[in-house]
């Protein structure tokens, strides 16, 4: 309890306020403030929970996976899946042909569906290297059915080998990758993942806001699942498929966005065990602007609610463990978190006023117990995942952890559009997330009306933690300060690409290339 100031109490003891509350007591008002707050803190303390489970079973799991000896390197293809990625395909293609494999065993598919110069910058290069030696082919469809699902489903049917190995057009493989990850493939092995990498983490505020983010999911949460024996999923790229693994599933379906996550859960309901390797790393491009970051974390968190309508009965009606069952609730709903956050965010300024009273101590007390559930679990997930990640830079990132939380509730509004059109709307576009490789220009971006919400709550939890600070509450606003940085660095920057700020002419979208939108 902060304590009120004597303005508070004139106001809370006035018939005056009373009426203004239609008759409801001030003290009731803030009780039934407190209760609402309350109810959307709750659920977001047991996420925050169970990311201090996920710590607990990172640090204490027993599975591993021992590469074993292989004789005779078995035939991989190679998929390259791309849509209109004319700054890193020639990239992306080059670091593919170096990897460190048989040559004779190495199959290279570029499944292009590209609608700009890409098509031409690819063909040229396949051909180039075609002329070296490396079997290498160009498989370009004309239209986009299925979307990236459509074109690695296309080039299944023409792969060599009973292996597949997925690589986006940001990310540039190590030369050892193949090497290092098939000799994981024991009998009943269907899939092996490798973690992502970042290539440009401290190239702004943002990449590295995303770095710990995708450190936290793949050092510490596919780490502890895998170590003790839960589901987990391939992640769209930097992961090698059995090819029967894919088959026995029912194969590449597009009926959700995350065709990965689908496939993920369907081919382990077959029976097939997946393995993830924390130590082999493949470097990625992280999404240098808010737009292209908001666009692909739209299309994770709708992806994951239309896996879950799809499948999540089939998982619960399983002959499965428990622990299977509860860790996909957490797994498939957890992007749910995000309306809560919204909620939490326009209550706060009013339930720290609620606060500042001498009413509803119990409440108070609750409200403590919850708040440290969710962010003391939250900062140990975030702690240990920069520490174990073996990224160096640990005390700044740690220092940065603020900043990473507030970017997490700064989009909380763009990722609710996404949590109900993933349960209500239809199963909408595949949008592309843009990338700039070594280029001065990318892909322009725009931004949905959103933006203006996103300043509003920003907006209102200024008005709130000034409001804070004149009672002297100062408890509250630290707290009232990470939230209200978070709403408007999103808000913001989102603004900022929406005007096409930092975003040279030569950027523009070329004719036929989907501009992104989050609304899709």
């Amino acid at each position: 309890r902060d304590g009120r100031s004597d303005w508070s109490s004139d106001v809370c003891s006035s018939d005056l306020a009373v009426v203004a509350c239609g008759g409801l007591p001030v003290t009731s008002l803030q009780t039934v403030i407190l209760v609402a707050y309350l109810c959307c803190l709750a659920p977001l303390a047991i996420w925050g929970l169970h990311r201090g489970y996920l710590v607990f079973g990172f640090a204490t799991g027993r599975a591993r996976s021992e590469p074993m000896d292989i004789a005779d390197w078995p035939m991989v293809t190679v998929q390259l899946p791309l849509f209109n990625e004319r700054y890193v395909a020639e990239r992306l293609l080059v670091a593919t042909a170096a990897l460190d494999y048989p040559r004779d065993r190495l199959h290279i598919q570029v499944l292009d569906d590209s609608t700009d110069d890409t098509t031409d910058i690819v063909r040229s290069e396949v051909e180039r290297l075609a002329a070296t030696g490396v079997d290498i082919v160009l498989l370009h469809r004309t239209d986009r059915t299925g979307f990236k699902a459509g074109a690695l489903e296309a080039g299944l049917e023409v792969a060599k080998g009973d292996f597949v190995a997925v690589f986006d057009a940001d990310f540039v493989p190590e030369t050892n990758y193949l090497k290092t990850m098939m000799p994981h493939f024991r009998d009943g092995v269907g899939m092996v993942q490798a973690r992502w990498g970042h290539l440009n983490a401290r190239e702004s505020w943002l990449t590295e806001c995303q770095a710990t983010l995708l450190d936290g999911h793949f050092v510490v949460e596919h780490s502890a699942r895998f170590r003790n024996g839960r589901w987990f999923n391939f992640n769209g790229t930097a992961g090698i498929w059995r090819t029967k693994a894919i088959m026995d599933a029912g194969g590449w379906q597009h009926d959700t966005l995350t065709e990965d996550m689908d496939l993920s859960y369907r081919s382990q309901l077959a029976g097939w065990r997946f393995i993830f390797l924390v130590d082999v790393v493949a470097p990625a491009e992280l999404p240098d602007t808010m737009a292209a970051f908001k666009t692909q974390q739209h299309r994770w968190a709708k992806g994951s609610l239309q896996v879950a309508k799809k499948l999540l009965m089939m998982l619960m009606r399983a002959d499965l463990p428990l622990g299977h069952k509860v860790e996909a609730l957490f797994h498939l709903l957890g992007n749910l978190a995000h309306p809560l956050v919204v909620g939490l965010s326009v209550m706060l300024p009013l339930a720290v006023w609620a606060r500042g009273t001498e009413v509803s101590s119990p409440l108070l007390v609750i409200d403590l117990v919850f708040f440290l559930a969710s962010i003391g679990s939250i900062s140990l997930f975030y702690g240990v995942s920069i520490v174990r990640s073996g990224s160096g830079h640990v005390g700044r990132r740690l220092l940065f952890l603020p900043i990473v939380f507030s970017l997490g509730l700064g989009i909380a509004l763009s990722q609710t559009r996404a949590v109900f059109s993933g349960l209500f709307g239809e199963v909408g576009v595949f949008v592309r997330t843009p990338k700039r490789g070594d280029a001065a220009t990318t892909y322009r971006s725009k931004v949905h009306w959103g933006v203006i919400g996103e300043l509003a709550i920003a907006a209102w939890l200024w008005v709130g933690l000034a409001g804070a600070a004149a009672a002297g509450w100062l408890a509250s606003i630290p707290f009232l300060a990470m939230f209200a940085t978070g709403w408007a660095l999103v808000g913001l920057h989102s603004l900022r690409d929406a005007l096409g700020k930092g975003v040279t002419p030569q950027a523009k979208a070329p004719a036929g290339d989907s501009v992104v939108s989050v609304a899709k």
